[in-house]
Parts: structure tokens; C-alpha cells; sequence
């Protein structure tokens, strides 16, 4: 199999994984990346910490990618969170599982572990070719745009491992898209996903507030009702809070209707109870005093209040305590996709075989978010970044033993 080769088109983890899987399998594997060093927003992520993977019971785990769930739980089923767990520490990253179930390394940084993982795609021979940008097809061939000049790549299965269209900026510019659809492959526009939005917030009050944090609050939308927090940004919002929503905002905004999150600022406190007392409050005490002393409630989450409400309602005490215990937020528009933590949309699942192959082009497989799924942050997409990876070199392993001439 040595004589074998395969190119593997991203650098980032779901390119990194097939590399790592591949080559252990005793097949020549390339890595050709665009930028000058690969996993770049791999690293990004780490700089908070690198939530790498979730703690959560399985089965809630393997629901958390909407639609694509079931395309997904072979893959997911292959490479588990604890796999995750045991693959990181083998590399020498010891993890823990945070306050939120969350999975993080104890380094609670990216850089040792990418160092380590590289070392091992060394020692198993993988080549990586940075600055070398894929341009398209030669023939049967691959064609890439270098430093040097055009480069044209021979090579026995590609994996397309490109990423989304999130922080451009790294390296997943989504410039494949058209090269695909050129091929006749159906790929769904990409929109952000783990966005914030933008909220038409008065002068006076971004101008006070932006960077202020809304803490011990729950967020209301089509999605649920989630505890968390968010912050209040110069825009709008953003935050884990808003993300979780985020699909659902989005794509109520795309579908032409309006989109409010819904905020219980107090959720520790009954609507009756806060009613009663904002009620024995002096009424002629100001707005201020009156949410601090009957509510609990001052700062950024009073200024929340007096930005959203009708001026009616806030010498009301019943309707001002509905309106704390469900304030909504009028939004605007998700921020833009170059913003977003990761991105929806990619390739139609319709267009990917069981192996994560193309079905219009034999030989060549995809993995990671250049394919037409999304989940929330939380580990969730490291993992199925991971899992697709080794997915699809498992795919081209089988496809070289039975296809290859």
C-alpha cells in the first residue's frame, strides 16, 4: 500500500485526523494546506481553552446536530467522546470535564497538543505542504497555486477536507464551492451558525454598555429555554447564551419573519413574587432604586430594562415584573458569517455516500464543515470534525482495496 498516495486538501482537525489514520494504515499521505501552518483555528479555539469534546450521556450527544444527527452516528458512533478523551492523552493532553460537562485539556490550551499530533503525522510520514492553495482540477489531476507557481498532483483518493466559511481570515474562505457546483455537486449556501446579532441599540446605551456581561439569566427562543449568559456588544448581542439560539433566530430572520430572544432576567424569583415586590416599593423613588430594592436587579440588566420598555409599563409593577421575567430582544440580523464560530450549509448530504465519498466524483471524499451540517458549541463540532475525518479515511481505505485498478 506504501505506493499509494493520498491527498488530503485542509489542514485543520478533520484533514489532520484522516492524515493521522491513513498514514497508520502504510498509504503516502500529503496534507496540502493554504496558509503558512496548519489547524489555525484549531489554535484560535484553544486561546479560550479548546472545549474539545462534552461529557453529556451519549445519546443526547448524538442528537445535538439537528437534522444531520442520523447521517452522522456512525461516524460519531466510531469516535466517541471518550475515544476523544483517550486520543488526546495519548498525545500527552490529560483532560477534565468542566463545571458544564464540557471537555477541555488541563493546559486549557490548543498549542501542545497540535504540537504533539504533528510530531506523530512525522514520525508516521505524512508530508504537509503549506501555502499551497487547491485550485481545481487537471484531468484526473489536482491542480494547486503555490509561491512557486502552479503545482499538478498525481495522486490515488483525495480527501476534501476544506472547512466552512467561518473566519475566512484562517483558511476556510469556502473559495471550493464553485469548483464543486462546476462538478455538479449540490452545495447548500453556508449562513453563520454560533453568531451573534445585531439589535438596534440606542447611543446612550451601547455607549454604557457594550462589553457588559448578562449573567444568571435564561434565553427563550424556538430552540428552548436555556440558563447562561451573553453580553451586550457595541452590534447587538453575543455569547454562549445567544448561540444556543442562534439556528433558530437565524433561521426564523431568513424566512422573512420577525425574531425576538426572550429574557428572564430573575429566573430564580416567581413572576407573583417580584410583582409584589416592586409593589411596595415608593412609587415615587426612581427606576433605578425601584428594580435594585424590589428586583434585584441594577446595571447593565436595569439598563436592559429601561432600554426595552414602554415608558407605560415601568411605573406598573405587575407589567414591569412580566416584562423582567420576559423581556424581549428585537433583532435585526445575524452578524456576518466571517464572525461566526462555525457555519451552516456545505455539501448536500444527497451528494455523499455511506463512506463519505462523492457520488459524482470516485476517489474523492469530504469531511468535516465543508459538508451540510451544524451543532452548538460545547465540544460538539471538534468532535464531529474528528469523527468525519476518520470516517472518511475509513471510506478510502475500503475504496483503494476494491477499487483501485
Amino acid at each position: 500500500m506504501a505506493e499509494k498516495h493520498i491527498a488530503i486538501i485542509g489542514g485543520g482537525p478533520a484533514g489532520l485526523m484522516a492524515a493521522e489514520v491513513l498514514s497508520a494504515s502504510g498509504y503516502r499521505v500529503t496534507v496540502y494546506d493554504s496558509m503558512p501552518t496548519v489547524a489555525r483555528k484549531f489554535l484560535l479555539a484553544g486561546k479560550s481553552g479548546l472545549n474539545i469534546t462534552h461529557s453529556e450521556e451519549f445519546e443526547l450527544f448524538a442528537n445535538r446536530f439537528g437534522a444531520a444527527s442520523p447521517r452522522l452516528r456512525a461516524a460519531l458512533d466510531d469516535f466517541m467522546p471518550n475515544d476523544i478523551r483517550a486520543w488526546a492523552d495519548g498525545l500527552g493532553t490529560q483532560t477534565f470535564i468542566g463545571s458544564s460537562g464540557r471537555v477541555f485539556p488541563k493546559a486549557m490550551k490548543a498549542s501542545p497538543l497540535l504540537r504533539a499530533w504533528l510530531a506523530r503525522l512525522e514520525a508516521q510520514g505524512v508530508s504537509i505542504m503549506t501555502r499551497h492553495r487547491w485550485s481545481g482540477f487537471a484531468d484526473d489531476r489536482l491542480t494547486f497555486e503555490t509561491p512557486q507557481g502552479q503545482s499538478v498532483v498525481d495522486c490515488d483518493a483525495v480527501l476534501l477536507a476544506l472547512g466552512g466559511a467561518s473566519y475566512p481570515r484562517l483558511g476556510s474562505d469556502a473559495a471550493w464551492v464553485e469548483r464543486l457546483r462546476d462538478k455538479g455537486i449540490d452545495v447548500a449556501a453556508f449562513q453563520p451558525a454560533n453568531c451573534g446579532f445585531d439589535v438596534a441599540w440606542s447611543a446612550p446605551f451601547k455607549d454604557r454598555f457594550a462589553g457588559a456581561p448578562l449573567k444568571a439569566v435564561t434565553a427563550t427562543s424556538e430552540a428552548g429555554t436555556f440558563p447562561g449568559e451573553f453580553v451586550i456588544s457595541q452590534a447587538g448581542i453575543e455569547g454562549s447564551l445567544v448561540y444556543a439560539h442562534a439556528a433558530a433566530l437565524r433561521d426564523r430572520l431568513a424566512d422573512g419573519n420577525s425574531a425576538t430572544l426572550v429574557i428572564d432576567l430573575v429566573p430564580g424569583r416567581t413572576g407573583e413574587r417580584l410583582a409584589s415586590d416592586l409593589a411596595r416599593q415608593d412609587p415615587k423613588a426612581s427606576l433605578s432604586n425601584r428594580l435594585r430594592k424590589g428586583a434585584g436587579i441594577e446595571g447593565v440588566k436595569a439598563g436592559l430594562v429601561r432600554e426595552l420598555a414602554e415608558p407605560s409599563v415601568l411605573s406598573q409593577p405587575e407589567r414591569l415584573a412580566r416584562l423582567i421575567k420576559a423581556l424581549p430582544i428585537p433583532l435585526l440580523r445575524p452578524r456576518p458569517i466571517a464572525e461566526a464560530i462555525s457555519s451552516a450549509g456545505g455539501i448536500r448530504w444527497s451528494e455523499i455516500d455511506d463512506s463519505y465519498m462523492l457520488k459524482k466524483l470516485p476517489g474523492m471524499f469530504v469531511a468535516g464543515e465543508m459538508i451540510d451540517w451544524e451543532a452548538p458549541t460545547g465540544g460538539y463540532l471538534l468532535t464531529a470534525c474528528f469523527a468525519t475525518g476518520r470516517a472518511a479515511a475509513k471510506g478510502i481505505d475500503a475504496w483503494l482495496k476494491h477499487h483501485t485498478p
